[in-house]
């Protein structure tokens, strides 16, 4: 039910942290994962774990940097993915931007729009680029990783959530519109995970100690349990789940 053999998927922002679980997770089920990020030095490494990780098993990885920013950029990520290993059948939007930490009262117009460009319009531009084969196929997955801040509200990273609640309506309208094709869509919002991206809300230990104190597990999420999940949505186990957004926050918004 979770087998990938002979699948291909792009995960963007997968170099570290959730992104690159969710990539050593899809290429240990058999995917041929597509390791990407700004920095290729970087890739380079992960793949290689990922290729170590499955010596002698059906998946593995390649790498193809790309700055999400660049339209150019995402086109040539998915042109260079068909090159090199034919069709797409799992896109998973991962890599995001968060410049600023505070009011939005006080948020530059720079910042403002980089998190909107980069969290929502590469996501939308990435799925204009893959749906059509999928619904040419009958059959495809696309992930998109929101956020529990795209559910509710912050003080201090308000911008990120109004960008993840986007996130969040994208998957519901393309999961209406290209469900019809079996192409399924559907996000995962995880709560706050031991991440780079977030190290701003866990590395001050009185705002860790705020954030773990209203969750049930009381502790603070770690990016090996996310990858399962993608892998949940991305194979025969969850060929009936569209429209979704899986929660993954150790009960936090509970």
């Amino acid at each position: 039910m979770f087998d990938l053999t002979g699948k291909t998927a792009i995960i963007t922002g997968s170099s570290k942290g959730i992104g690159k679980s969710i990539a050593m997770q899809m290429a240990l089920q058999g995917a041929k994962v597509v390791v990407s990020s700004r920095k290729a030095d970087v890739c380079e490494e992960t793949a290689a774990e990922i290729n170590k990780a499955c010596e002698g098993q059906k998946g593995g990885a390649i790498v193809i940097p790309c700055n999400i920013s660049d339209k150019t950029a995402l086109q040539l990520l998915v042109d260079e993915t068909r090159n090199q290993l034919g069709k797409i059948d799992i896109l998973v939007c991962n890599a995001a931007s968060n410049p600023f930490f505070g009011s939005m009262m006080d948020i530059p117009d720079e910042a403002f729009d980089k998190v909107l460009n980069n969290n929502i319009k590469s996501n939308h531009l990435l799925c204009q680029m893959v749906i059509p084969e999928m619904v040419e196929r009958k059959d495809g997955s696309i992930i998109i990783v929101s956020s529990i801040g795209g559910l509710q509200s912050s003080t201090v990273i308000g911008t990120y959530n109004i960008s993840k609640a986007a996130d969040i309506m994208l998957v519901k309208n393309l999961a209406a519109e290209f469900g019809p094709h079996n192409v399924r869509t559907n996000a995962i919002a995880p709560g706050l995970f031991k991440t780079d991206f977030a190290r701003a809300l866990w590395e001050n230990p009185e705002i860790l100690k705020a954030s773990t104190a209203s969750c049930p597990l009381r502790r603070i999420g770690e990016p090996d349990e996310i990858g399962g999940a993608a892998v949940f949505l991305a194979s025969q186990a969850g060929t009936f789940v569209n429209g979704h957004t899986l929660v993954i926050d150790g009960g936090s918004t509970a």
